[in-house]
């Protein structure tokens, strides 16, 4: 028989890679990547104020820039609209990007209001916005102040709007088009005069917004912000725990915002499987049932027509019996289970497995089994 040596078929990515160089660091990307891409990979950071890899390169604020070295030409270019080539040599943080960073972010301050009422770093986190003009020692006063744009009138519950905040880097609307794609809002306007509105009209519960909070989440500044949680903390004893949304089955990634040990809401985990996508439910109602006062917090027992506080113990031996008394007099197939959508799928396998082996019926279904 003839010997036939096996060669290993290399990936694409592998295959059809690029080298190059970011601040000295030699980096391997993929033919399709962007420079941005390519330097994250090597560790470096560079503002972002209109990229969300969501809805892909904008290259609108111009942050970005950085200064390329390919073939003996040097420019500069966006490094989330521009790819990577072979022998590229990238720099991040030259004098010159450096100082045009910081003249952008004063422009942009100055279309804004002062940064010390900004709602997002008050009473969530420091901004986007504020995060880099801090960074770059940009200064809010640098260039004179533009006259304050209209806050928007929406008496909606969830989404608080303040545009005087807002650098028209259009996230929130990309996100909302082609993301969700609703189309609940659009540009207004030109220059300093736009904004962001609906069709129509300017209020949000009229406009077909399902209120999933994405243009909240992905909004760079204090714009648009989650009006339930304004006012009521401080940014600077939120903490965040990672956990999964409660509500339904779907289980899609949160961070529960809690304060003194108080749940003060919920925010997306963009490192989950969901990639940041909530409902409204999930983004704005999620958490609330825990300060319910209906909630049930102990095992209760009817005694005499009322309802009496009883040990797990107790509750547990009082469904034993129950079950077996039903199951011995009738037959099994007399009890049937309901199993919750909102339970996770681990759940959901007990429940039935209980059903089956446990009382020897296969009367068990779940509501999402449609």
């Amino acid at each position: 028989m003839e010997r036939v040596n096996y060669i290993p078929q290399m990936t694409t990515e592998l295959k059809n890679k690029l080298n190059i160089s970011v601040n000295g660091i030699e980096v391997s990307c993929g033919t399709e990547s962007r420079i941005l891409d390519a330097l994250q990979r090597a560790g470096f950071d560079v503002p972002t104020l209109c990229y969300d890899e969501r809805s892909g390169p904008q290259g609108t604020c111009r942050l970005c820039l950085v200064d390329v070295e390919i073939d003996g030409q040097t420019q500069q270019v966006a490094s989330c609209t521009a790819f990577a080539a072979d022998g590229m040599k990238v720099e991040t943080h030259s004098d010159s990007i450096t100082e045009y960073r910081k003249t952008i972010l004063e422009l942009l301050l100055s279309e804004t209001s002062s940064p010390a009422n900004c709602p997002r770093c008050l009473y969530l986190k420091k901004c986007d916005l504020h995060y880099a003009a801090e960074e770059y020692g940009a200064k809010w006063d640098a260039f004179e102040s533009l006259v304050p744009r209209e806050k928007a009138s929406d008496d909606n519950p969830f989404i608080q709007r303040d545009y005087d905040y807002c650098i028209s880097c259009f996230r929130c609307t990309n996100i909302c088009n082609d993301w969700e794609q609703v189309g609940a809002i659009t540009v207004e306007g030109r220059g300093q005069e736009s904004s962001i509105s609906t069709f129509f009209n300017n209020n949000l519960l009229e406009s077909p917004c399902t209120f999933c909070g994405q243009c909240i989440n992905t909004c760079p500044t204090g714009a648009l912000t989650d009006r339930k949680i304004i006012g009521t903390t401080s940014a600077a004893n939120v903490e965040r725990t990672k956990s999964v949304c409660p509500y339904c089955g779907v289980g899609c990634g949160i961070h529960l915002l809690t304060e003194d040990g108080q749940i003060r809401g919920t925010e997306p985990d963009f490192g989950a499987p969901s990639r940041g996508s909530l409902c409204v439910k999930g983004q704005f109602a999620s958490w609330e049932f825990v300060k319910s006062e209906e909630r049930l917090k102990y095992p209760l027992l009817k005694e005499d027509g009322v309802f009496k506080r009883a040990s797990w113990d107790d509750a547990l031996n009082l469904i034993t019996s129950r079950f077996t008394a039903i199951r011995d007099e009738s037959g099994p197939d007399s009890l049937v289970l309901w199993s919750s959508a909102r339970s996770v799928t681990e759940a959901n396998y007990l429940m039935q497995k209980f059903a089956r082996i446990g009382i020897g019926t296969n009367n068990i279904d779940n509501c999402s089994r449609t």
